[in-house]
């Protein structure tokens, strides 16, 4: 567990001293799939195992991403960032709530998702559910994901490929645009900024 924390915090320094260079490698290469629309409905899991619905957000624009705690790169970077757009909102910010939705439910209980989110920031809401609940999502989404077994055979070692990048959904639960991963912090906070001004 220290030697995990260690590894998080030295990731970022590094991304905070050197954003680009972190942003140019990703691991997770899925796409973004067919042209089917994103439907934006889920029912998932929250810190304090009690159900957290998409419907719970009305009149707020979310900010979602999919990924699991021990991913070693993606992960870590894209929280990094989504913290970033909340600093960069300021006041903005509470229009606003960032969202962490685990593809490792196997894994990932709610008090780790929530003691990994808080390592980012405190406003970032980690979300899960059992292993149904996360297809459900997942295919909402278009998001794709497959289990890496270990190359030592040990099933309790594994990564998780995955579609990488941060969904937008406006105050009425719809879809606005996905970012790709690596996609400047500052980019998106002026959006969502403008976004905002308009009411």
């Amino acid at each position: 567990m220290k030697r995990g924390l260690a590894g998080m915090l030295a990731l970022l320094a590094v991304l905070l001293t050197n954003p680009l260079q972190a942003q140019s490698v990703t691991t997770h290469g899925f796409g973004d799939g067919d042209a089917d629309p994103i439907r934006t409905r889920y029912l998932l899991i929250g810190p304090q195992g009690g159900a957290v619905t998409d419907e719970d957000f009305r009149g707020r624009f979310q900010l979602i991403t999919f990924g699991y705690t021990a991913c070693p790169d993606v992960c870590p970077t894209t929280l990094v960032e989504l913290a970033e757009v909340l600093r960069l909102l300021g006041d903005d910010a509470t229009g606003l709530q960032g969202i962490f939705i685990t593809v490792d439910p196997a894994r990932d209980t709610p008090q780790a998702l929530a003691t990994y989110t808080a390592f980012f920031d405190a406003r970032i809401l980690g979300l899960g559910g059992t292993p149904e609940l996360i297809q459900r999502v997942t295919a909402n989404f278009k998001v794709r994901y497959a289990k890496v077994p270990s190359a030592t055979g040990d099933a309790d070692f594994y990564a998780v490929d995955h579609s990488a990048g941060l969904y937008l959904l406006g105050p009425d639960g719809t879809f606005i645009k996905k970012y790709g991963y690596g996609t400047p912090a500052a980019q998106i906070a002026g959006e969502i900024r403008e976004l905002l001004a308009r009411g």
